[in-house]
């Protein structure tokens, strides 16, 4: 069948309009992220990857290869429906392979002819974005200033401007997103007003008109489906409150200071019938289990390594910690909300964007909506935070109802897609009134040439 369609002419209308598509192709987008491994992202993209095909979307996914000693999510991918291109010499650290990296993603680009390029976290960020760049401009139109209509997007899950690197490295990071955002990227999504304020406003990079605000969305369809066996698996009784942690053990994610704060109420006498669970693996397990028995927590603290039912272990945890240094908006605290439970976490990132209002602060900790909030590595006050809440079991009853509700309303993963697709579409028919204009421009300086040859 043919995809054209005639159109009546009309006296005063552009030839241009004479010939529409009657059966548009599908938006092509390619994603880019460096590797799924344990944690939100790795969630996001896949989520965004396999729900915009149903949609009608062609969405690609590419990623590198997870290092051991790192949790590898591939399996939730394939469950999706979505089986990742891989390119196994992209990693999380900057090396001279990166230049292996960026042709890689070139020739993908040049075999997929995306609309949209959507790159993840920082690394991805940077070699996908240079890949992206070469693909708009390694084209014969440029010659006249005229690349590809393809349109660049970044999304910031975090950032590495503090808690990563030294100050050397950091600023050579610094550098590189500030030239990213102006010459590299057409819209940069923040998944948090207060991610945003601090990547644009503390840290100088890019521009007010390119950011758009898009929070993180969850499965709600998962919380609660499983039923957790945790207490039964470590023995604690009904009556014992479980304090657990859930993310990747690695330095930014700071476990030293929730085994500390643990050590510390046991000392105070105050952890007696208080079980801590850390949920998740990465490179520092051997040397928190290490911590943890030189603060003489024994059998009060059990680590639970990765596992595949982590979302169903909420339902056995009285309070869901987080005491990072450094964070987007921590897929975790949302999770645990969407199943009912208080948080307390470190006040960094977009946590307090997600703990709704404020309702009290006294020694040295915040009471809000949804939790309770300390800064971050104040390991005494943290303490008294946890001291607090375990004598408050009405309180934090009402603290995982709010928290249930706020997400159901405000955090579901059919939000999610829904704002990305229309974020999507706004950027397709831009590219689209972008070609019209310049078919217009071309259209009225071939005009005098005709009339004159004429």
């Amino acid at each position: 069948m043919n995809k054209y369609k005639k159109v009546d002419f009309k006296p005063g209308t552009h030839h241009s309009s004479l010939i529409t598509h009657h059966s548009p192709r599908p938006i092509r987008v390619v994603r880019i992220i460096d590797r799924l491994n344990i944690g939100g992202p790795a969630k996001h993209v896949v989520w965004l990857t396999a729900e915009m095909r149903k949609d009608g979307f062609e969405t690609t996914l590419i990623t590198g290869t997870v290092p051991r000693g790192e949790g590898d999510m591939v399996y939730f991918a394939r469950e999706a429906g979505v089986e990742p291109l891989v390119i196994k010499e992209m990693s999380r650290e900057l090396s001279p392979r990166d230049v292996v990296v960026i042709a890689k993603l070139l020739r993908k680009l040049w075999q997929l002819k995306p609309d949209i390029i959507h790159t993840h976290k920082a690394k991805a960020g940077a070699a996908g974005r240079v890949a992206a760049t070469l693909y708009k401009w390694l084209t014969p139109s440029a010659l006249w200033l005229r690349p590809r209509r393809c349109r660049i997007v970044h999304t910031y899950h975090g950032h590495i401007f503090h808690g990563y690197y030294g100050t050397a490295k950091t600023r050579l990071f610094l550098a590189i997103e500030r030239a990213m955002a102006r010459f590299c990227t057409d819209r940069i999504i923040a998944i948090s007003p207060q991610q945003r304020s601090e990547i644009h406003g503390v840290y100088k990079i890019g521009r007010p008109g390119q950011y758009k605000v898009i929070p993180l969305g969850t499965d709600l369809g998962e919380a609660g489906a499983q039923q957790s066996s945790l207490r039964e698996e470590l023995g604690i009784g009904s009556e014992d409150l479980v304090v657990g942690i859930v993310g990747r053990l690695c330095e930014v994610k700071n476990h030293a200071m929730f085994l500390r704060a643990a050590a510390q109420l046991k000392s105070e006498g105050a952890g007696g019938g208080i079980h801590f669970v850390v949920v998740g693996d990465g490179p520092l397990r051997q040397q928190l289990e290490s911590l943890a028995s030189e603060l003489g927590l024994g059998d009060s603290v059990t680590f639970a390594g990765f596992r595949r039912d982590a979302l169903a272990l909420y339902s056995d945890m009285d309070l869901v910690a987080l005491t990072s240094v450094n964070e987007g908006t921590p897929l975790t605290l949302i999770e645990a909300m969407s199943c009912g439970r208080p948080v307390i976490a470190t006040e960094v990132g977009g946590v307090v964007d997600i703990m709704g209002a404020r309702r009290a602060a006294s020694e040295g900790f915040c009471v809000w909506d949804n939790g309770i909030t300390v800064t971050s590595g104040d390991v005494a006050a943290f303490v008294r935070a946890l001291a607090f809440a375990a004598v408050k079991p009405k309180l934090r009853r009402e603290m995982g109802e709010r928290g249930k509700g706020f997400v159901r309303a405000s955090l579901s993963k059919d939000r999610l897609v829904d704002d990305i697709e229309a974020l999507y579409r706004a950027l397709h028919q831009e590219r689209q009134d972008e070609a019209y204009e310049l078919r217009l421009q071309d259209e009225s300086a071939r005009a005098p040439r005709l009339k004159s040859a004429g």
